[in-house]
């Protein structure tokens, strides 16, 4: 059995989803540790996946939906980051088929003698929240299977700010952000630089995150001060518009059920000072738009 230690450098921490959001910027964060790092993808020559191998991590081709092809990648490895498979149909979230795949990624952990596992899934608003079965489904199995597990729940990525707003959704278009929430209650978000830092101090010391369940966030401006603080980093204006009940509706089910959630008061409910003591560089709204949000933002609105 092995686990993660900083000083072991011989033996690799395996990335999956290592060409989206979590999984890139956490492989670069474990790699600048000095960490090799081993990246999970289904395509070896993905743009994404030729940077990260060009920033020094090796690649293996895997794919969840093919157990078998997951063996090599996690032959010896000595820890694990894993992102949940998610499975969407044409009635949304596929909730069997995404606990299928995240079983699959924790057998071939466990059949590889792998005893750490950081597995990052979604901050927890209320029980059942849409989206979030098959999530506590692979939890579950992951307590059951790894000896030393840790999750990771992050709340909403700052960068969704840069989302094209598709649906009208999230994002900012015309100088408008809509979304759900309520325009004057709370609204916490994480930079996706500190769920990378988090997960390097679950590798750095197995031990002391074995068995926890963090809930990650970083701020929790309201909307409209959120809008507000982006319109100041970035010079452009910016306001916030909540989506009515009937354009919540007319974007499905789902989403209609989680506006109604968040009204009623089930929101996500990160420690975030606690967070703080654990990792004192916990970033702020306005120290990721001072970092780099606030250029990437404007990039993207003074081109659209």
């Amino acid at each position: 059995m092995t686990t993660a230690n900083p000083a072991d450098l011989d033996s690799p921490i395996l990335v999956t989803g290592a060409t989206g959001k979590q999984g890139g910027v956490t492989a670069r964060r474990l790699l600048a540790g000095g960490w090799p790092v081993r990246a999970l993808v289904r395509d070896l020559t993905a743009p994404a996946a030729v940077k990260l191998a060009a920033a020094g991590a090796e690649l293996v081709r895997g794919d969840f939906d093919d157990p078998a092809s997951l063996r090599p990648a996690f032959d010896g490895a000595v820890a694990v980051f894993g992102i949940p498979p998610v499975a969407f149909g044409p009635a949304g979230p596929e909730t069997d088929l995404e606990a299928a795949r995240g079983r699959a990624l924790i057998d071939a952990a466990a059949a590889a003698g792998i005893e750490q596992v950081v597995f990052s899934t979604v901050a927890s608003a209320s029980a059942g929240s849409w989206g979030s079965k098959g999530k506590a489904l692979i939890e579950e199995y992951l307590r059951d299977h790894i000896a030393l597990p840790t999750v990771l729940r992050p709340v909403r990525f700052m960068t969704n700010y840069l989302a094209a707003g598709a649906r009208g959704l999230d994002g900012i278009s015309h100088g408008v952000h809509r979304h759900l929430f309520s325009p004057h209650k709370p609204m916490q978000v994480i930079a996706l630089e500190d769920i990378a830092e988090f997960a390097a101090l679950a590798f750095a010391d197995p031990a002391r995150f074995a068995g926890r369940t963090l809930e990650l966030a970083g701020d929790e401006p309201t909307p409209v001060e959120a809008a507000a603080a982006i319109a100041e980093a970035t010079g452009i204006p910016v306001r916030y518009e909540q989506l009515t009940d009937d354009e919540a509706a007319a974007l499905g089910p789902g989403i209609a059920g989680i506006k109604k959630q968040w009204e009623a008061g089930h929101r996500w409910h990160a420690d975030i000072e606690a967070l703080r003591v654990i990792h004192p560089g916990l970033r702020t709204l306005s120290d990721w738009l001072a970092e780099s949000g606030a250029t990437a933002l404007r990039d993207r609105l003074t081109a659209s």
